[in-house]
């Protein structure tokens, strides 16, 4: 499964969200913080194992975006 995750510079931090799950959205004062609360939200959302290995791929870069591919297997039963 591969999803985008938008991480977006604001004036007092960084905020990171994946546009294709609703409320999976995260603030923080450093990117990779905010980066790594909404992978685990993503893991709660989509009920991902704590274990499960995702990994981010920069996609690429607009004005004050940057946009990465998550790429993780999502065993669906």
């Amino acid at each position: 499964m591969v999803l985008d995750l938008i991480v977006s510079k604001d004036i007092d931090g960084f905020t990171a969200f994946v546009p294709s799950i609703r409320g999976c959205e995260s603030w923080a004062h450093e990117e990779e913080e905010a980066i790594t609360k909404s992978i685990e939200l993503l893991k709660f959302y989509l009920k991902l194992p704590d274990n499960q290995k995702i990994n981010i791929d920069l996609s690429r870069k607009e004005k004050n975006k940057i946009i990465y591919k998550l790429i993780f297997n999502k065993i669906i039963l």
